[in-house]
């Protein structure tokens, strides 16, 4: 159960507006409104994921050969035993 609250009261008439063919029935305009917000946070969850594999492939590459082909074996014998 949702309390109609003034917000949701708005929401629920401009859904109304977009939907004219469900303006009588407030339950099933909440219920599309639910939805709609889900697949808008889907569809931003997704776009900022491209957004960051976008981000990594740009990156990929970036210091290749920034350390010698032997940098471990350099790095041991800096180390005393």
């Amino acid at each position: 159960m949702i309390t109609e609250t003034d917000d949701i009261a708005r929401a629920i008439d401009l859904a109304a507006e977009t939907w004219p063919q469900l303006a009588n029935d407030r339950t099933a305009l909440l219920k599309r409104l639910i939805l709609k917000g889900v697949e808008a946070i889907q569809l931003e969850r997704a776009e900022q994921q491209m957004k960051r594999l976008d981000a990594i492939s740009e990156a990929s590459g970036l210091y290749v050969g920034i350390w010698p082909a032997n940098w471990r074996d350099e790095m041991r014998n800096e180390w005393p035993e």
